[in-house]
């Protein structure tokens, strides 16, 4: 990857896109430390850590990670690209639903820019309810500077207004990226603000070398398992990231005037990873409304105490249900995204051919198969990775070391896809034609 990145640089065009995304990232960084108005900050930054917002063991923690800290300290990025993703998915699921926005979506360039000017909309329409249930959260914390008469609904205007501006600002800093930068934008971004809270997760990790230093002998070893398992989960996604099933497909010669086409052999590449990172964040998103509700006032008593403590990061029900919606949510997703039938029409009007396999039914039955076992396979991988930080830091006592498997596997991720980026484009600029 160094290499690929060195060699980018000698590219003037190449590093001009490299520059100006490190530009971005710059701007959005400043911007996550910008707070919006009305925030009393000695009170907020005793509210995160009350409820765990910044020490990465509970659910706010999520958002934190995703907006690189700038949901703790209450800025104007505090919302992050989340609303952005939300859009999105809905607006996927939608195309799928909705026949309408099926039939826009297969209208080419037009279409798709009809469906990514509808998506913006829903951005900034989640971005105003996230911001106002922000600011009601902040509200009844008591961490806002103007809690009666007038200045109640001013601040209130001025907060959620800062928070949807921040959202809008960040999609846009993603749409810049994928216009003039390098990689995609709103996966970068993702990129930058879980590397912005690297210095942290080390200084936690200092914290705990030095409880071993001052008695607590078992840190001696827990801190250096935990970097060798750091690393070793890298080494696993990075292997998962490129893994593919191939479905050998043999295409039929064709005689077309005097000319010959087909007879070659090719293949049918299935990624093991069908759903990328989005069953998991389905699956954390739906099991941490219980926290959710939790830390927006909610006081559990009697039976609810035990269950709002079964649906923390460490409870045994989160961690069953947790890994049980990865699996339900991997299958959904293969499901919305790969139609066999239409795989296996395709192929049929190509004619190609999976061997030993008949066209038509039998190779749509054939490919679901195949897409159910590496959808299975897919899945346990996920859950896997997102499960096992969480049990090593239940099982360790270092809570504040608890990184989700989500953010692991969008920093590999992202990384791996910008690098094969730059690669295609540093191919595509040193390819020598028939005119050289």
């Amino acid at each position: 990857m160094f290499k690929t990145i060195r060699n980018a640089w000698t590219i003037p065009d190449l590093r001009r896109k490299i520059l100006f995304t490190i530009l971005i990232i710059v701007f959005f960084r400043i911007g996550s430390v910008i707070p919006v108005p009305f925030i009393d900050m000695d009170a907020l930054a005793k509210l995160m850590v009350q409820n765990g917002a910044a020490s990465g063991d509970s659910a706010l923690a999520y958002l934190n990670t995703l907006s690189g800290g700038a949901f703790s300290n209450a800025t104007i990025f505090a919302m992050g690209v989340t609303p952005y993703i939300n859009s999105s998915i809905i607006m996927q699921l939608l195309t799928v639903a909705i026949p309408p926005l099926e039939r826009m979506s297969k209208e080419g360039e037009a279409g798709r820019k009809k469906i990514a000017t509808i998506t913006r909309y829903v951005t900034v329409g989640l971005g105003l309810i996230q911001g106002f249930a922000y600011w009601w959260y902040l509200k009844a914390s008591g961490v806002t500077t103007y809690n009666d008469g007038f200045g109640v609904w001013y601040s209130a205007i001025v907060i959620i207004l800062a928070f949807t501006a921040g959202t809008a600002v960040m999609m846009w800093f993603g749409e810049q990226i994928n216009e003039k930068g390098i990689g995609n934008g709103i996966s970068i971004l993702l990129f930058a603000g879980i590397v912005a809270r690297f210095p942290y997760t080390i200084h936690v990790l200092g914290d705990y070398w030095n409880y071993a230093l001052n008695g607590q002998t078992q840190y001696f070893i827990l801190v250096p398992l935990w970097i060798i398992i750091f690393l070793v989960v890298v080494w696993v996604i990075t292997f998962m990231q490129d893994s593919e099933r191939r479905i050998p497909i043999q295409y039929a010669k064709r005689v077309v005037g005097r000319k010959m086409y087909g007879g070659q052999s090719s293949h049918l590449p299935i990624k093991v990873a069908l759903g990328g990172v989005l069953p998991i964040i389905f699956a954390s998103s739906i099991l941490s409304i219980p926290s959710t509700i939790q830390a927006f006032g909610f006081k559990p008593e009697g039976f609810w105490v035990g269950f709002f403590d079964a649906f923390s990061t460490t409870g045994w029900l989160y961690m069953t249900l947790y890994f049980i919606l990865i699996i339900m949510f991997g299958y959904f997703y293969t499901t919305i995204q790969y139609n066999p039938i239409e795989m296996a029409n395709n192929l049929k009007q190509n004619n190609g051919t999976i061997p030993g396999i008949r066209p038509g039914a039998p190779t749509a039955e054939f490919i679901r198969k195949i897409l159910s076992r590496i959808t299975l396979i897919g899945c346990l991988f996920l859950g896997f990775i997102a499960e096992f930080p969480l049990l090593y830091a239940a099982f360790a006592n270092m809570g504040g070391l608890s990184m989700g498997g989500t953010s692991i596997i969008i920093v590999v991720g992202v990384a791996l896809e910008t690098a094969k980026q730059m690669e295609s484009q540093m191919m595509m600029r040193h390819y020598k034609g028939f005119l050289d």
